[in-house]
């Protein structure tokens, strides 16, 4: 039996009522009594709070980790500054993604590198730096009235900008709060040492926020046309072929994948990552293949039901000749056939 890793909010969540699904080798709370669809429209409506815990914290400080970065992930921490945080990819050297990352810069000399649960170890493996996830759980609060019931808490966690990062505290605890998040909403998220995240959770719910799991996640970060590793980015996926090429500091003289990306942007790649849009309530899965006129010209990597729209959704790797909004396209999945169209993502804008 695989002995799954839990959060520090495990209690609280069983307290709650959750149902509890394997994820990256922890055990997370899928959703709770009320259900995704309720979870997903509270964040988009009101606030919602998600534990993200299970994320990866990886502490880079000293005098060359600056240099380091910059060497080993994609994006330019030049268009950046202390006290910011920055969306990039850490690549392997044929340009596949080996995970996608938000990087917190705490002070000058010191980062938080945040990767995705299961590839924490590879990260530490290719940046060093020390493994901190153990030492804090992560409260990701989300949605449109989300910093003004934070704020009931603590008004100086609520008042932290879009990709910001400041020391604050929060019910006497000194904590680390980012202004990002994935869900297409406004919000914030909160790093709490672990002895004192139940308390600060529990006073978060107490504020009128509620409480959401990796369904609600899932189905609002496809919403909001953001990819998630193992999908729409892999080690066989590039930067490139996800469409995101707006993370690579080509003015860099070298990072990781630098060539192999290179060569991509001159020659082109072979499939691009684009949104479908099916008709019907019934949504797109993964490994669903796309057909146009009867011809395979690609593969569905996330798909879902959008409570927003009352319509199927997916992400879709296709040929780029075909990734043009408006084309119809036929989904396959199984025996039965959904009619679709390409369409611009996100599919969901939310004002911030």
């Amino acid at each position: 039996m695989t002995d799954f890793r839990r959060s520090p909010l495990d209690a609280l969540h069983r307290e709650l009522g959750a149902k509890m699904v394997p994820f990256g080798g922890w055990e997370m709370p899928l959703s709770y009594a009320t259900g995704t669809i309720a979870e997903h429209m509270a964040c988009r409506t009101d606030a919602a709070v998600f534990d993200v815990s299970h994320l990866g914290t990886v502490r880079v400080a000293g005098t060359g980790a600056f240099d380091l970065l910059q060497h080993e992930l994609t994006n330019d921490l030049r268009k950046i500054a202390p006290g910011r945080a920055q969306y990039t990819h850490a690549c392997n050297e044929h340009g596949g993604v080996a995970d996608d990352i938000i990087v917190w810069w705490l002070g000058e000399n010191t980062f938080d590198v945040m990767p995705n649960a299961s590839n924490t170890e590879r990260i530490v493996s290719v940046i060093g730096g020390e493994d901190t996830t153990q030492t804090r759980a992560i409260l990701a609060v989300q949605g449109p009235r989300a910093r003004e019931r934070l704020a009931t808490v603590s008004p100086h966690a609520a008042s932290v900008k879009r990709f910001r990062v400041e020391h604050v505290e929060i019910l006497g605890v000194q904590c680390v709060v980012a202004g990002t998040g994935y869900t297409g909403e406004d919000g914030v998220e909160l790093a709490v040492p672990i002895d004192h995240a139940p308390r600060v959770a529990r006073a978060v719910v107490a504020a009128g926020v509620t409480m959401a799991g990796l369904g609600a996640r899932d189905t609002l970060r496809l919403e909001a046309g953001l990819p998630l590793h193992g999908h729409e980015l892999s080690s066989d996926i590039s930067t490139l072929e996800a469409n995101l090429g707006w993370v690579i500091g080509w003015d860099k003289p070298a990072f990781r994948g630098r060539q192999a990306l290179a060569r991509q942007r001159e020659f082109g790649v072979k499939h691009l990552l684009c949104g479908l849009r099916t008709e019907g309530r019934r949504p797109p899965r993964d490994g669903a293949r796309v057909l146009v006129d009867g011809a395979d010209v690609g593969v569905v990597t996330s798909g879902n039901f959008s409570p927003v729209l009352g319509a199927g959704i997916a992400f879709a790797l296709l040929t780029p000749e075909m990734t043009n909004v408006g084309r119809a396209v036929t989904v396959q999945v199984r025996d039965s056939q959904l009619a679709g169209h390409v369409v611009s993502t996100p599919f969901v804008v939310s004002p911030k």
